[in-house]
């Protein structure tokens, strides 16, 4: 089977699995709407869960290598990040990754969002499982950046930004605000966007 087949699989499921949620996305709304047969699916990645561990590794692996460069670059010559670097480096390259495809990338946002915030623990220990060595590297850098901190108050400063950086990547960040009641209105600027939630995820691990 070509690796046509296996990129519109992919395709589809990371569609279908941003829209709808994992659990609720059959194996057969998949193959439907990408025009193959379960054995093509099976052929390819095993089962549903392999399917939903390929749309993750090929969602995250860009995310990760930018992450683990920036840090590398910041750890050179024996240099260490400040907690600005870390938190610019960590929240940017996720809220900058629909850019990364060619045409409309809200799919692949939107799936990362969806699945980040899955209510199966199951699934988001998937997802964890994908990016644990990269992501610990900068909890760990976040701790040293932060002695004054108690570790816990990181781990749960941690949680915070990546739940935020999920509902900004899923779209909901943006509806959860009353928007027309105080002025203000939809926001269009997907850079000035970023840059909020840069700074709104800063000033949680610089509070007190």
């Amino acid at each position: 089977m070509s690796a046509g087949t296996k990129d519109r699989i992919l395709d589809v499921a990371e569609r279908l699995f941003g829209e709808r949620g994992y659990a609720a996305t059959s194996l057969r709304a998949v193959t439907d709407a990408a025009g193959v047969n379960v054995a093509a699916v099976n052929y390819h990645f095993g089962s549903k869960e392999g399917l939903l561990r390929a749309v993750v590794d090929r969602a995250m692996r860009p995310v990760n290598e930018e992450r683990r460069r920036l840090l590398e670059e910041f750890l050179a010559n024996g240099g260490r990040p400040d907690v600005a670097d870390l938190v610019e480096a960590f929240v940017r390259t996720g809220a900058n990754l629909a850019r990364r495809r060619d045409g409309d990338g809200s799919a692949v946002s939107r799936f990362l969002g969806r699945v980040m915030s899955e209510p199966d623990p199951g699934i988001r220990q998937l997802f964890a499982d994908e990016v644990e060595t990269v992501e610990g590297r900068y909890l760990e850098e976040l701790n040293r950046a932060l002695p004054g901190v108690p570790a816990p108050d990181v781990a749960f400063r941690y949680r915070v930004m990546v739940g935020l950086l999920a509902l900004h990547q899923a779209g909901a960040l943006a509806d959860l605000a009353p928007y027309g009641v105080s002025g203000e209105t939809a926001p269009t600027d997907a850079d000035a966007e970023t840059d909020r939630l840069v700074a709104a995820v800063l000033a949680v691990f610089r509070a007190p």
